[in-house]
């Protein structure tokens, strides 16, 4: 009688932990080896500029160091695989495995994706990374790059940029009238307004535009750039604060059915690849521009603050534009009120817990 009991517990104990089997998850891919990838990465900034194409190259490196050589990313130069203001469209259409850049390059295909580039008079690296990774605006950045067959992920961020090379000295807001610039993301939207003729050129056209006079101005990017590429050789004039760009995004997009090829271990190793790529993009960012303003200086640089009167005519028809491009596009709109929401409600914790400036 007792073996026959043994014998029933026991097999209602098979039967529970069966039961209990039924309920777990089915394994996932991170059950499974995971499959060796080479990816090529096409590139809108060449690898030697300083943060914009070093951050590309640095995860070059650091994903095939931390997926233990399971995942390699093959960069190439700008126009080396695609002209660099086409890569969207080449890893969209598969045509491309991958490409480093910034989500305001696509303002021609996506409007709303320049609110993941950069916000004129918008916030500081920190609130960005807040409303981005916390505040709802990464889903809102997948939903619409995943209509577009491609899963992009920020992985670089730099501090505020200049405002801008002037041949001559901007001394009144009529001086800006009939400028020709080269301006990036929504900043060009506000400088139309101001009566700047505006135009997107890539990295490698901007210099020879200036120096041959196709254009009067250009605004690129931070001091340690900027002297890299050498704008203080032709134009002497250097305004701040880059009111345009307080913080700026970069991206790695992926062709969608790429990434959806990848384990779950891999997609992980590089996510993790890019937030290291962001704490290493602030902290250099920050770092190297001290010694950079030293050395435009030394060659004669000539370096403005826009008074009063300029940024708040800027601000002003920034606001314009936010509200012309939100009645535009559903997904701007989307995008901007909610990025609107979230720093009202940072606001709160922003007033109390940081010492102001101007105190």
């Amino acid at each position: 009688m007792k073996i026959i009991k043994r014998y029933a517990l026991g097999s209602i104990l098979v039967l529970l932990l069966t039961a209990c089997s039924n309920d777990v998850a089915p394994s996932t891919d991170e059950d499974i080896p995971n499959k060796p990838v080479n990816l090529k990465m096409a590139s809108t900034y060449p690898s030697s500029l300083v943060i914009l194409g070093t951050l590309a190259k640095r995860f070059e490196s650091q994903i095939e160091i931390i997926s233990g050589g399971d995942i390699k990313f093959r960069f190439f130069e700008p126009g080396a695989l695609s002209p660099p203001l086409e890569t969207f469209d080449a890893v969209s259409y598969g045509a491309l495995d991958s490409a480093w850049s910034s989500p305001g390059f696509w303002s021609g295909k996506v409007p709303a994706l320049q609110t993941f580039a950069a916000i004129p008079f918008g916030p500081d690296s920190a609130e960005y990374m807040a409303w981005y990774y916390s505040g709802g605006g990464q889903e809102i950045f997948e939903d619409i790059y995943h209509r577009h067959n491609i899963h992009s992920i920020i992985c670089g961020i730099s501090p505020p940029e200049a405002s801008g090379w002037f041949k001559e000295e901007i001394k009144t807001l009529e001086d800006l009238k009939g400028i020709r610039m080269r301006f990036f993301g929504l900043g060009a939207r506000v400088m139309t307004k101001m009566g700047v003729s505006t135009q997107l050129l890539a990295t490698g056209d901007i210099f020879p535009a200036l120096e041959l006079g196709a254009i009067d101005a250009t605004e690129f990017s931070v001091p340690a750039v900027d002297q890299k590429l050498g704008f203080d050789r032709i134009a002497k004039h250097y305004y701040f604060p880059g009111w345009h760009q307080q913080s700026t995004f970069f991206e790695l997009m992926i062709n969608l059915e790429k990434w959806n090829e990848l384990s779950r271990m891999q997609q992980a190793q590089i996510n993790s690849t890019c937030g290291d790529n962001m704490r290493y993009g602030i902290a250099e960012g920050e770092a190297l521009q001290a010694e950079a303003i030293n050395l435009l200086k030394e060659s004669g640089t000539i370096f403005h603050v826009w008074p009063d009167e300029f940024l708040n005519a800027f601000e002003t028809a920034w606001h314009e534009v936010a509200e012309e491009e939100a009645a535009k596009d559903p997904d701007f709109k989307r995008s901007w009120q909610s990025l609107q929401e979230f720093r009202q409600s940072y606001k709160t914790w922003k007033d109390l817990g940081y010492i102001k400036t101007d105190r």
